[in-house]
C-alpha cells in the first residue's frame, strides 16, 4: 500500500468537512475520488497535501506517518500536486514554470525532464515561452501536471483535472494520466465527471457531504445507475 487514509477529520473552523474519511491506494494504481462539487473531494486532497491537516485520523505514506507534517515536507517525500485552480505563476513563461519546479524539488529520481514533459504535452513545447497568465485553461492545467511531474513524484495528487475543459482538451488529460501511471507514478485524482475517470482510473471512491459512501471498481460503479444517479448526478 502506497497511501493509507484512516479516519481523517477536517475542519474549517468549527465546520466539519470530512467526516472519518478513509482510502487506500496500492502502488501503481489510478485511483479516483468521486463526487458532486462540494462533497469533500478538494479537501480530501489537500489534506493528504498538509494543506489543511486533519484534526485527527492518520495518513501513511510509504509507512511514514505524514498527517502532521508541512506541505513541503510532503512533496520532499515524494507526492506531487496539481491544484484545481492550477496556480501557475503568471509572469514566468512555461519552461520557467517547469525549471523552477525541478529546481526546488532536487530528488534523486530524474525521470521526468522538460523533454519527456513536451512529450507528454506537445501543445507545451510550442508555448514553452509563453507567460503561464497567457495559457488557456486547458494549457495551464497541462502544465500545473507537467510542473508536479518535475518534482519526479511517486504519487501524484490532481484535483478535478477535467472540470470546464473542452472535449478535445478532456481526451489529451485522460490519455496523458495513462501515460503518467504506465511511467511508474500512482494517480490519485479527485473529480466529478464519472466518464473522465472510467477511461483513467482502475478504482473509485464516492464521496457525499465529507463521508465515502461507496467503493468499487470503476466499471463496476459506472454500471451501476442507482449509485451514479444517487451521488454522482448533477
Amino acid at each position: 500500500m502506497l497511501l493509507d487514509v484512516d479516519n481523517i477529520v477536517t475542519l474549517y473552523g468549527k465546520s466539519l468537512i470530512l467526516d472519518r474519511v478513509s482510502l487506500e491506494v496500492d502502488n501503481g494504481e489510478v485511483v479516483s475520488l468521486l463526487g458532486r462539487n462540494g462533497a469533500g473531494k478538494t479537501t480530501t486532497i489537500k489534506t493528504i497535501m498538509g494543506l489543511t491537516p486533519p484534526k485527527s485520523g492518520s495518513i501513511r505514506f510509504l509507512d511514514t506517518q505524514i498527517s502532521s507534517k508541512s506541505p513541503f515536507e510532503i512533496a520532499a517525500l515524494g507526492i506531487g500536486y496539481a491544484p484545481e485552480d492550477r496556480r501557475i505563476f503568471p509572469d514566468l513563461t512555461t519552461q520557467e514554470n517547469l525549471l523552477l519546479a525541478a529546481h526546488l524539488h532536487k530528488r534523486e529520481r530524474k525521470d521526468w525532464t522538460v523533454d519527456r514533459i513536451y512529450d507528454l504535452f506537445p501543445v507545451l513545447s510550442h508555448l514553452r515561452n509563453r507567460p503561464g497568465g497567457l495559457l488557456s485553461g486547458g494549457e495551464q492545467k497541462m502544465l500545473a501536471i507537467g510542473r508536479a511531474l518535475m518534482t519526479n513524484p511517486i504519487l501524484l495528487l490532481v484535483d478535478e483535472p477535467s472540470e470546464g475543459l473542452a472535449p478535445l482538451v478532456v481526451r489529451v488529460l485522460s490519455e496523458a494520466i495513462g501515460d503518467i501511471r504506465d511511467s511508474g507514478v500512482t494517480v490519485f485524482l479527485a473529480d466529478q465527471n464519472v466518464r473522465f475517470c472510467k477511461k483513467t482510473a482502475n478504482r473509485a471512491y464516492i464521496i457525499e457531504k465529507g463521508r465515502i459512501k461507496y467503493q468499487g471498481g470503476i466499471e463496476e460503479i459506472w454500471q451501476n445507475q442507482e449509485i451514479v444517479k444517487r451521488y454522482l448526478a448533477v
